[in-house]
């Protein structure tokens, strides 16, 4: 299987449950722990953490991107990050489903986002299902917050620290809770 397959698969959101999707996902684990290994295991400067993770995301990430390190992925390949953005430590991107942040995004210390889930039936309980992650513009998560597959957080939003997102979130509007429901809407300036 090549990768540009899998991508145009995985957006179908039909389940991942071959022996060569199997084993593609496997190969691709390996690659991204590798690269991740090399991330988390040293001191890298802004630029050679930005060196890293084009190589983890296939392609040049731009030079406003800050991470702090340690970050973690089991897959990196349908991860793409708009400018500006700041991703704190510890973050978890399981982005097989496709994970899509766009500019000025911040994202808080162990933020999880799961594009993956199993099914519910025992028989089914193996298979996994992906669907994409997508974050507006100028979206702020909160520290330990999970985002889970299959949601689109709008424009301007804001996921409290802890919060696990089930549904999506429209913009200008504060989350919190588990699951998150809405807490206010934010009154945005012109």
């Amino acid at each position: 299987m090549r990768l540009s397959d899998f991508l145009e698969y995985v957006k179908t959101r039909s389940p991942l449950d071959t022996p060569d999707i199997h084993r593609f996902m496997d190969e691709m684990s390996d690659q991204a722990r590798r690269i991740t290994f090399e991330l988390n295991n040293a001191y890298h400067s802004p630029d050679e953490v930005r060196a890293l993770l084009s190589r983890l995301f296939g392609r040049e990430v731009d030079p406003t991107l800050r991470v702090f390190p340690p970050f973690y992925t089991d897959f990196g390949k349908n991860i793409h990050i708009g400018s500006r953005v700041f991703i704190n430590a510890c973050c978890h991107f399981q982005d097989h489903g496709g994970i899509t942040i766009g500019d000025d995004c911040q994202i808080g210390h162990n933020v999880v986002f799961a594009t993956l889930n199993h099914g519910l039936a025992p028989e089914d309980r193996k298979t996994t299902y992906p669907a994409p992650i997508t974050l507006g513009r100028n979206v702020w998560i909160g520290s330990n917050a999970t985002i889970l597959q299959g949601v689109t957080i709008g424009d301007n939003a804001v996921v409290a620290a802890g919060a696990v997102v089930t549904q999506d979130v429209p913009p200008d509007t504060i989350v919190g809770g588990v699951p998150a429901k809405p807490i206010r809407s934010i009154h945005v300036r012109q």
